[in-house]
């Protein structure tokens, strides 16, 4: 259970399977959201202390021509180095909680959407007042992630394979929202959950 008055809910799901959408939703209707991915980037800007420390450990390759992190590159590097992941893992959480956590105080809605595309990963879903899911078919997924990403089948299955699955996520989730069909079906789904957290945030205020 988080802690504080402000009523978090996790929005979580696999990859390519449609939180940036539901978020997006949620963020028309006037929430707060913040992405724990976008801030993931923000703190890694060209001209970042972070950014430098990542360039020191693992080379001046990793530097894209405008000054960025070559993200793509770092990610199959510590893909397949468990004591690289840690080390990066153990330099940015502090920076990307710490952010978040700013955000938050800075909300003035009842409730704020934190997305979490690694909940069931880090373990942490106790963090959170409630956690909402977006789920789809593993065959979908599948081709969204391909479509999106422009990537191999066998880099596909490496991904998949890296992530949660979906009895895991599901086992976390205290709401579904299933997204197998059109994405203007997303719309009254969120609709209705945005009732209910307002709902829930209002007596968890009170």
């Amino acid at each position: 259970m988080a802690t504080g008055k402000l009523f978090n809910v996790a929005l979580t799901g696999g990859i390519a399977s449609g939180k940036s959408t539901v978020a997006a939703l949620f963020a028309q209707l006037g929430v707060t959201v913040i992405d724990l991915d976008v801030i993931a980037r923000e703190v890694v800007a060209p001209g970042s202390e972070l950014l430098e420390r990542i360039i020191e450990r693992f080379g001046e390759g990793l530097r894209a021509p405008d000054g960025g992190l070559k993200r793509r590159e770092l990610r199959e590097i510590v893909f397949i180095n468990a004591s690289s992941r840690a080390w990066l893992e153990a330099l940015l959480h502090p920076a990307i909680h710490a952010r978040a956590a700013q955000q938050r105080a800075q909300s003035l809605g009842p409730y704020v959407i934190t997305v979490v595309p690694l909940l069931a990963e880090s373990k942490s879903a106790q963090a959170y007042d409630r956690v909402l899911l977006v789920d789809c078919d593993e065959q979908l997924q599948r081709a969204r992630l391909s479509a999106r990403d422009q990537v191999s089948a066998a880099m596909v299955d490496a991904t998949l394979a890296a992530q949660a699955g979906r009895a895991a996520r599901r086992a976390l989730a205290d709401d579904v929202i299933e997204n197998d069909g059109a994405p203007e079906a997303l719309l009254p789904k969120v609709q209705e959950l945005h009732k209910r957290y307002l709902l829930m945030a209002r007596g968890a205020l009170n």
